[in-house]
């Protein structure tokens, strides 16, 4: 497999790249990470499953998304490709600040300025990727109740539904989060799509992001992913909501957005999740 990545990383840097130092890196999931190098030049590489070529193609047009489109300090894709049992994607090297940063408003100030951006006029994107290892469909809709009832939450019910778990009547409750969003008023932004803690850092205190699940949504759904597992510092939600103020009834439509990523995590993980899902709508239905 390494001669494949060698010889990709070659014809897209259109140098002879033969690396001489390989170092596996700690993984948060079943992707394998590795550090590359050779006497003058250093990249990430991510290998996974022949079968997830697609998603790692797909991180690397978010990717590239999030670099034409934001502020932050996103890493170049030198390259996706795949042999007869792996797929891999090849990233640019950016070193991550090993102490903690203050500079958290000014993440809150580059996500803004991404969320400020209205330049779609519809909800969803132009083809489907992934949030974590699941499918994230993305078809366009009009209006954006029905693009989050039917293509997360709906989705993540009947991914439950085919594993045999039913958590809620699945048309009851897909109308009810359609009621429940109807009169929020929202203008498509492009979002990061998996906006939590672990897919942010700084380098030389310059924001960066990585990991997307990009779309077109409700700017809503970065700021209460970013609340759910581990909330970021007071800075970065001052910064970002004087910049950009969050409009009145967030704080009810944060549980059912934060719904979205709890199901997906059932759906992966199931255990404690599941009833985690639950929880959250009961809490909803109430």
């Amino acid at each position: 497999m390494w001669n494949s990545v060698n010889e990709q990383i070659s014809q897209a840097m259109h140098f002879d790249f033969k690396h001489t130092f390989k170092r596996q890196l700690q993984s948060p999931n079943s992707d394998k990470y590795f550090e590359l190098r050779d006497e003058n030049h250093r990249f990430f590489v991510k290998v996974a499953h022949l079968s997830d070529l697609e998603r790692l193609e797909c991180e690397s047009f978010n990717l590239k998304l999030l670099t034409q489109e934001s502020l932050f300090m996103i890493p170049d894709c030198i390259a996706t490709g795949c042999n007869i049992e792996f797929s891999f994607i090849v990233l640019e090297w950016l070193e991550l600040d090993k102490l903690p940063h203050s500079n958290w408003h000014t993440m809150g100030e580059h996500l803004a300025t991404l969320h400020q951006k209205h330049t779609q006029a519809m909800f969803g994107f132009d083809h489907d990727n992934f949030l974590g290892p699941t499918v994230q469909p993305n078809r366009w809709h009009k209006k954006w109740d029905v693009f989050f009832a039917e293509e997360r939450i709906g989705w993540q019910l009947q991914l439950l539904q085919e594993k045999g778990i039913e958590l809620v009547d699945q048309d009851m409750f897909i109308a009810f989060i359609k009621d429940t969003l109807h009169g929020h008023n929202v203008e498509p932004s492009l979002l990061h799509g998996d906006f939590w803690r672990r897919n942010m850092g700084f380098i030389q205190a310059v924001p960066s992001l990585y990991d997307p699940a990009c779309y077109y949504g409700d700017r809503e759904c970065d700021i209460a992913m970013s609340e759910l597992f581990a909330p970021l510092p007071d800075a970065f939600y001052t910064a970002y909501n004087q910049q950009y103020p969050l409009q009145n009834g967030y704080e009810q439509r944060k549980l059912i957005y934060q719904l979205y990523p709890i199901l997906n995590h059932a759906n992966i993980f199931s255990g404690h999740y599941l009833t985690e899902a639950k929880q959250q709508i009961d809490l909803l239905l109430k």
